[in-house]
């Protein structure tokens, strides 16, 4: 498969900014993080992404951190952030490296990962409708601000020097440690069957999306930038969108490389002048793209069951509904014959 760089590339590239824009401003307004740093890591690894896997494999935020770190109004320093990365990083690329996901994708049977797709799917149409009632309204004055942006070369700067133990403490226990199993359900098993369903010519397996997930993430916090994966719900936006190869992740990457090396100065008026009701409609498409993969679950009622459990909990916790339905899935066999 060979990248493309046609319109519809140029079109799905911006299938998944309604997860990475509300991230991006959380974390550079709320936490404090250096704009430069986040949207170069970003830009680095979702073109990486596009020219290694030559399909538009998404690179997203890590979104239980990202929603802790900016629901903390500022408790949350970007050096816990850099050091939420750096274990992450360290976790999936040793996990990856071991075998271990192999059997972990061996034993989650298909209802659960159906499960975990669907409830994610309800959960960005829910909040596509929120941003939608918001309306299209901008701020007043966006236009004079607008009309003010600054251009100016910025280089990143090495993050990593003023972490604490306790940024490091806290960045591990606080952030990293609770998303490990929404990573897993959603980012590592739940990645790997889109991929597989989406371009079935070009499969990516667990132990390949856990790999790359740990690299970005020992790269990104050295410039800055926050934890980062790669979700099933990001395939679904981008291809929803039209794109079709890696020439997606490649065409948004360089958007943000820009945005990072000349325009960070003013990087939130940019975002915040598009209004929220465009952003909804992305999250609302991408849902439904989502969720519509349940159609694959087949007649079994026991599988059935099995996946609405598990999308039902998943609205709450993608790592609860993801050990749920694992467990519900053996009890039924055994019991159910």
């Amino acid at each position: 498969m060979k990248n493309r760089f046609g319109p519809r590339e140029l079109s799905g590239a911006f299938g998944d900014i309604g997860t990475l824009i509300p991230f991006v401003i959380g974390y550079i307004a709320v936490v404090g993080v250096n704009p430069t740093g986040i949207l170069l890591s970003f830009g680095i690894f979702m073109i990486i992404a596009g020219i290694r896997f030559k399909t538009p494999f998404p690179v997203q935020p890590m979104k239980a951190i990202g929603a802790t770190a900016i629901a903390s109004a500022g408790a949350v320093t970007p050096g816990m952030v850099h050091s939420a990365g750096l274990f992450s990083g360290l976790f999936w690329l040793a996990i990856g490296a071991s075998g271990a996901l192999k059997w972990i994708a061996k034993i989650t049977a298909k209802p659960v990962v159906l499960g975990v797709t669907l409830g994610l799917g309800f959960s960005f149409m829910l909040q596509g409708i929120g941003f939608m009632q918001q309306g299209f309204a901008l701020p007043y004055g966006i236009w004079r601000d607008l009309s003010v942006v600054q251009i100016g070369f910025t280089m990143p700067e090495f993050a990593l020097r003023g972490i604490t133990w306790q940024d490091m403490l806290t960045g591990i226990f606080l952030l990293a440690l609770p998303q490990i199993p929404l990573t897993l359900g959603n980012a590592v098993i739940g990645t790997a069957a889109e991929q597989k369903r989406a371009f079935p010519e070009n499969p990516i397996s667990e132990k390949r999306v856990a790999i790359f997930k740990g690299i970005m993430n020992l790269g990104a916090p050295i410039i800055g930038g926050v934890p980062m994966c790669n979700g099933a719900s990001g395939i679904a936006a981008h291809t929803r969108f039209g794109g079709k190869t890696g020439g997606t992740m490649i065409i948004i990457g360089g958007i943000l490389l820009v945005l990072g090396l000349f325009f960070s100065a003013s990087v939130l008026t940019i975002f915040t002048a598009i209004p929220p009701a465009v952003l909804g409609g992305i999250l609302f498409v991408t849902g439904l793209s989502l969720a519509m993969a349940a159609r694959d679950i087949g007649s079994d009622r026991r599988d059935f069951s099995v996946m609405l459990l598990v999308a039902g909990l998943s609205l709450w916790n993608v790592g609860a509904g993801f050990l749920a339905g694992l467990i519900a899935y053996r009890i039924l066999r055994h019991f159910g014959g």
